[in-house]
Formats: structure tokens, C-alpha cells, sequence
């Protein structure tokens, strides 16, 4: 059964549904003025929109044919891993990425805003400066204080910088995927950082390898650099946009040449991407406000969905129009867990959105309590609002240690719950004998809730009410977040109540999804739920298993069958599908 906020439902159905994709018009060349101001709503991006209709959605398998891969004890490398998925139990954000132009410190600069954006990737960072019109690049698996140090930030000199964070499993052969890539081709060099996630591309590689390109990594990323290499257009924004028009799938990416940076966002908008000046001029673009704000830059608006930034010495910042944008479909959980709350993503205050959302928990699963305390750290804001709107007080009643290593030892004498335990450290004075609320952002696997609510009963709370400040998560995401597969989502498998049981609590209740559409207003359809309720935005016809991590990331030395155990073939109907759609025969690779 799948979960409903408050109550059981049916099992979510997986209609077949028709789609339209978006064609390439010739791209309109358009100057912005860079003004300090929020974020313009996306629909007042100038772009002429064409439909053509495509090829029809499918419903993709949830089963996870890799499970049997791994054991419950070793990674890749045969280690015992720091924590278990289960002591982890959260979405991940995939990357970060920044950009900067016309600094004489832009690596510096670079690393720092990096640092601030250290929570959408932690397993890999690397950086890319221009110098004389030599690409160098510095990149390394650990965190951006455990990559860069002041030798090798030396040698990125240079006045214009891209650079990236990375998440992934853990392993060795990670190394060669750690963006930011550079590549030589035949007009130059060029080095790209993604934020996202494409849903086509092994067609686009299988298509690029028996045209004889060769792959020295299984990211998606190196993908654009080949389809860039082999487009013919001019000038060079002009490769990226064709480049991008056979992308499907999130994309927020920065590249640098010996003389330009690029900024693009993908058509639907899903993942942030924003544009800072800092007083000397300097162009920057992150993810996140909180990167611009640690370098002392001025946010002044989003990159739009759809949109080209070319910024070079001659011609400033110049816009350009990627192909026409369908409605934006942002991902609601940048708002609900991955963004900082000093961030401002798509124009919203990512603090003031999380304080909402426990106020409307607040207003519609109230409960008899003493006390409210969060899950910390993402459950905080959220915690903040439910106690403010039910006039509880909130108090701290789990200490988050934020000393935790990559490793650590085990005593002999297995401890119950040790990885939650490490990081996690109930309060007896503020949860003892009381009725206590705790508000977290998401309930994935249940896993880790559970051990919580023994953790702080254990405590000695009287009862625990939990209440999750999003709606129930039922499928998986293919837009640049590491989800677990469908059948792994607590949510997609029993109903409230049965999560309850599962999780051991008094009482559970979700931020209602129709709520959460009516707290977003009037730009609440520019948002992307498919984890809430199955719909995609652009239905992947490739699916690649989550967790999968790089345990095939190995150069690849094998063909492309190599790699199928990582991949899920949605059910498809070829019959079906060239029936209804008579562009089929050409529109498939």
C-alpha cells in the first residue's frame, strides 16, 4: 500500500500518458541588463515556443537487478564502510558546481565557494582555472579542505575558474570521474562542471561510440563534451546549444574555454543555478546563494530555464536563448532538504519555505505535546514552525556531532543502532517524561527513523509523535538526486499507519501534498513532484539504479553490455509505441 499524509490508499498507478519534447529554434541572441534584483519569473525569458509531438511515456521497472551485487558489510574495495545506507537515510544531491569570471583570484575564490556548497557533494571536488590560455586542472576524491591546499590552489592561477562537487559510494576508481572534465578538440580545449542528470544518455553514448568516439569515464557529463566536439556550429555557443537541443533529462552546467565562461540550465529548470557580480566586477555563478554570499558576491538573478549566459572580455555577459522552455518544473526538495536555509533557490527563501511547511504540519496533524525538538540538521527550520504555530516550545533535544570521521572502528561488542548513535545524541533532561514532537524533512526507508524514535524513548520520552515536513516519497528521482529504487521507498510499500508500526512511534503524520501545492501559490506548477506522486516531468527511458555508485566506474575497458546490471529498461511496447507515435521509427537511436 502506499502512503497518503494522513491515511492508507491504493497503490499508486503508473498511467501511460502522452508527452511532448521541445525542438530547436535558432537560437535569439538577447543582452540582459544585470540589475540587483529577485528572480523574474521564468515565463518572462524571451523564447518562441514550438511543440512537436514525440515519443510516448512508458512506466519504468523499480526492481533493482543489482541488489545481489552488493554485500551488507563490504564496499567495493572490500572495506567495512563508515556507515551503512541505513544509518544515512536521506536523499543526496548529486553535485555542485560554480563559475567565476574576471577575478585575478577566481581558483581561490573558487575553492570557497565550494566550500559553501559542500553539502550537495562530499566524495569528490576538483577545480579548472584558465591562464594564458591553458586549461589546468586540479581535482581529488574527499572533501574540498581534504583536495586543495595552498600548493595546489598555486597552481591554478588565472582570472576566470569552474569547479565542482561531487557525490557518490565511495571507491577507488573514482578518481577519473570527479568533475570538472577538460577535454582538447579540434578548435581548443574546453572544461565542463554538471549539476543534474541525463535520462538519455545511453542512447547518446551508443549513438557517439559507433560513430568511433571513445569514453574514459561512465558519467553523463563526458557525453556534452563529445557532442560539442563533433558539432559543426559557430561560434562555440552555438555548439553547446546544439550540443544541449538532444539532451533530455537536468542539467545546470558551467563551462570554460581559454577565453569564455557558459553558464546553461536545462529547459524545465530542474536543478538551481544563479548569477552573482562581486564589486570588482567579477561574474560568478553557483547553485546556491550561500556560495555567492561567502565570496562576497551580489546575487542578481537566476539563470532562466532554457537560457545560454556566454560571458568573455569583448562582449560582457551576453544571453542566449537554449530552445523554447516548456513550463519549469524545479525540484520541490531543494526547498524540503538538499539547499541551505540561508539560500535563496528559485527565487524562495529556502528558511522561510521550511518554517511554512511546519506550520501547515502544525495546523493539520496538531497533537498533545510538551515539547518539540528536530531531527537536526534539516529538520530544524521546519521544527521552528511547527512549535512557533502550535505554541510548544522547540529545545534541542538530539545533539548532532559534527565530528564524525569518514571511518571509524567498532568495538568487537556490536552496539545496537552504532551509526545513528555517532552522530546522534538524545538529551535526557529535555525528552524525559514528556510528550515530545520531532519534526525531520523525509521518511526514504524508515530505517534510520526508527532507530531515532528507540533512541529517544530510551530517553525516557514518554511518547514521540513524528511528524515529516514533505509529503510521502513514492518514487525515485532521475533528475540529479541519489534516491533508492521504488521498492525500496518505505512509502511506495505501506500505508501511514503501517510506517508507524514499522518505525515505533505514537503517532505519524506527512505534510499533505495538496497543502504543499497550496502554500506555494500561484507558483506551485513550476515545481517538479515526481517524487511525490510518480508523474515525470520528462519520463526517463533509461533508468540508472540508484546507489549504484562507481562500482563499474573502472574506465570501462569492456563494450557498453559491460554496464547493462546498472541500468533499468523500462517496459516498453514497440508495437504500442509506434502506433502512437508515427515520428518513431525516426526519432529512435
Amino acid at each position: 500500500m502506499a502512503a497518503s499524509p494522513l491515511s492508507s490508499s491504493s497503490a499508486l498507478s503508473k498511467p501511460i500518458s502522452k508527452h511532448h519534447s521541445f525542438s530547436l529554434n535558432t537560437p535569439q541572441k538577447v543582452t540582459f541588463p544585470l540589475l540587483p534584483k529577485t528572480l523574474q519569473k521564468p515565463s518572462s525569458f524571451p523564447c518562441n515556443h514550438v511543440l512537436h509531438p514525440q515519443k510516448s511515456e512508458f512506466t519504468t521497472s523499480s526492481k533493482n537487478p543489482i541488489s545481489d551485487f552488493f554485500s551488507a558489510n563490504k564496499n567495493e574495495d572490500g572495506l567495512v564502510p563508515p556507515f551503512s545506507d541505513d544509518d544515512d537515510d536521506k536523499p543526496r544531491e548529486e553535485c555542485g558546481v560554480v563559475g567565476i569570471f574576471g577575478d585575478p583570484e577566481a581558483s581561490r575564490l573558487c575553492y570557497l565557494a565550494l566550500h559553501a556548497l559542500q553539502h550537495r557533494g562530499q566524495e569528490g571536488a576538483g577545480i579548472v582555472a584558465v591562464n594564458n590560455n591553458v586549461l589546468q586542472s586540479v581535482t581529488g576524491v574527499g572533501l574540498v579542505s581534504e583536495v586543495f591546499n595552498e600548493s595546489k590552489l598555486d597552481q591554478l592561477p588565472g582570472e576566470m575558474a569552474i569547479g565542482h562537487v561531487r557525490y557518490s559510494t565511495a571507491g577507488s576508481s573514482m578518481l577519473k570521474n570527479v568533475q570538472p572534465f577538460v577535454a582538447g578538440y579540434r578548435f581548443g580545449s574546453i572544461g565542463v562542471a554538471h549539476n543534474g542528470n541525463l535520462v538519455n544518455y545511453r542512447a547518446l553514448r551508443a549513438m557517439l561510440e559507433d560513430n568511433g568516439s571513445i569514453f574514459n569515464t561512465s558519467s553523463d557529463t563526458e557525453v556534452v563534451l563529445h557532442l560539442i566536439a563533433i558539432s559543426k556550429a559557430r561560434p562555440f555557443f552555438l555548439r553547446i546549444v546544439e550540443a544541449c537541443e538532444k539532451l533530455e533529462g537536468a542539467y545546470s552546467m558551467v563551462f570554460v574555454t581559454e577565453d569564455k565562461l557558459v553558464a546553461v540550465r536545462d529547459p524545465h529548470g530542474f536543478r538551481p543555478l544563479v548569477m552573482g557580480r562581486r564589486s570588482n566586477g567579477a561574474v560568478v555563478f553557483a547553485s546556491e546563494t550561500c556560495a555567492l554570499d561567502l565570496i562576497e558576491a551580489t546575487y542578481e538573478r537566476e539563470v532562466y530555464p532554457g537560457e545560454v549566459l556566454v560571458v568573455d572580455k569583448k562582449d560582457g555577459v551576453q544571453s542566449v536563448c537554449l530552445m523554447p522552455h516548456p513550463e519549469p518544473k524545479q525540484c520541490i526538495f531543494e526547498h524540503i532538504y538538499f539547499a541551505l536555509p540561508n539560500s535563496v533557490v528559485f527565487g524562495r527563501s529556502v528558511y522561510e519555505s521550511r518554517h511554512a511547511f511546519g506550520e501547515v504540519l502544525a495546523t493539520e496533524a496538531p497533537v498533545d505535546c510538551d515539547v518539540v525538538i528536530a531531527v537536526p540538521d534539516s529538520g530544524v527550520v521546519a521544527a521552528l514552525g511547527y512549535a512557533a504555530k502550535a505554541g510548544v516550545p522547540f529545545q534541542q533535544g538530539l545533539i548532532r556531532s559534527h565530528y564524525v570521521g569518514r571511518t571509524f572502528i567498532e568495538p568487537s561488542q556490536k552496539i545496537r543502532d552504532f551509526g545513528v548513535k555517532l552522530k546522534l545524541s538524545p538529551v535526557r533532561g529535555v525528552l524525559e517524561g514528556k510528550r515530545v514532537v520531532v519534526v525531520d524533512d523525509s521518511i526514504v526507508r524508515g530505517t534510520t527513523s526508527s532507530k531515532i524514535v528507540r533512541l529517544i524513548k530510551e530517553a525516557g520520552a514518554k511518547e514521540v509523535h513524528m511528524r515529516i515536513a514533505s509529503p510521502p516519497i513514492i518514487g525515485s528521482c532521475y533528475y540529479g538526486v541519489d534516491t533508492p529504487s521504488s521498492e525500496e521507498l518505505i512509502s511506495n510499500r505501506m500505508s501511514v499507519e503501517e510506517i508507524r508500526e514499522f518505525i515505533g512511534c505514537d503517532s505519524l503524520a506527512f505534510l499533505p501534498f495538496e497543502s504543499l501545492k497550496k502554500m506555494l501559490g500561484s507558483e506551485s506548477p513550476n515545481f517538479c513532484y515526481a517524487c511525490f506522486s510518480g508523474k515525470y516531468p520528462v519520463m526517463p527511458r533509461e533508468v540508472k539504479v540508484k546507489r549504484v555508485g562507481d562500482f563499474l566506474d573502472d574506465g570501462l575497458n569492456g563494450p557498453m553490455d559491460s554496464i547493462d546490471g546498472g541500468w533499468i529498461q523500462g517496459p516498453r511496447d514497440l508495437n504500442v509505441e509506434k502506433e502512437i507515435d508515427p515520428l518513431y521509427q525516426k526519432s529512435n537511436i
